[in-house]
Formats: C-alpha cells, structure tokens, sequence
C-alpha cells in the first residue's frame, strides 16, 4: 500500500444518488436532427408539438411533477421557454458546461411559429420554426448519449414517418404553389 490512507480520493466522482445518474433511460426524447428537421416540414410544424409532448412527458416522469405535457405541448408557445431551459440547464458530469441560450431561441421559435398569421407565402416562414430546436436537440442527444449510453437515438424512419415523410413532400410543394397562384 503506497501513500496515505487518510487522503481523499483523487477520482472524480459521479453524484450517483441522483435519479438521472441510475436511470437507463434518456433524460430527454432522442431524435436524430434530420429526423425532426424533416418531419417538421413535413407535417407543418405539427411534430414540434410531438416533440414538445415527448420532452414534457420525460421531464414529468424524471421530476415526479404534476404538469400536462399534452397541454404544455398544445400551448407550446407558452411553455417552450421552460422546456428549452430545462434542456440547457441539465447538468452532467460527463459533459463540458456549456450554455445553451434558450431564451433567443424559445423567442425566435415563438416568433417563427407565428408567422403561418401572415398572409401569402410569407405564412410558409413558419416551417423554418424548426432551425431554433436543433441547437436544442443537438444539446439533448448530447445529453442523452453520456447519461443513457447506447440508447436508442432515434434516426430511422418508421412506416409511419415515411407515411407523413411522403405526404408532406406531397402538400409542402402545392402549398408553396397554391401561395403564389393568383385566383382567375
């Protein structure tokens, strides 16, 4: 035996009481960042509200509060800011700190998503909504991979996805047509 028994250990060490620390499961919902950029245009923005619901709902179970992620996600509007920041704020020790800047991007998402008000083609600005989540989720997969290695990240499109993935590449095309056509 060398050194001194008496001293503190020189490891660093994990708080491993924390809920998150012995949990399997992903802190946050995993998608791969072309996954939802695609299925957000693709469903008009209707996804970001799945995505939304699927964090809340993650969020509840972890924390054990009371909240409706199914309300929280039809007024996301309303509680994107709380989202994001729980998102940005979620510390690890196995990641470097760094700030996630979710008040800008909760107000440029806010601020985008209502543009679909604004008359013409100026309405379809509201799919590019999606650009202030992915510094999010590109954040939350970080996070997901260093608490919950090797879980399921989510980047294969399901039958389903592909059902919305075709219609999508159906409708987005004669939305951005239907706004320019002047009626006869």
């Amino acid at each position: 035996m060398t050194g001194n028994p008496f001293a503190p250990p020189s490891a660093i060490v994990a708080d491993v009481g924390s809920a998150q620390v012995l949990s399997s499961k992903p802190p946050f919902f995993a998608v791969s960042l072309l996954k939802l950029v695609v299925l957000s245009i693709c469903t008009f923005g209707i996804y970001e509200l799945y995505w939304f619901y699927k964090n809340w709902q993650l969020i509840k179970d972890r924390e054990g509060s009371t909240i409706s992620p199914a309300l929280r996600a039809v007024f996301a509007v309303f509680f994107c800011y709380q989202c994001l920041a729980r998102i940005g704020d979620f510390a690890t020790p196995a990641l470097a700190k760094s700030r996630l800047a979710a008040g800008p991007l909760a107000v440029g998402w806010i601020l985008t998503t209502l543009l679909n008000r604004l008359p013409g083609g100026y309405g379809l600005a509201a799919l590019l909504a999606v650009a202030f989540l992915v510094p999010v989720q590109s954040r939350a997969n970080q996070i997901n991979e260093a608490v919950s290695p090797g879980h399921d990240p989510n980047s294969r499109f399901t039958f389903w996805n592909w059902v919305l993935v075709v219609c999508g590449l159906i409708l987005v095309p004669l939305a951005v047509v239907g706004t320019f056509v002047t009626p006869t």
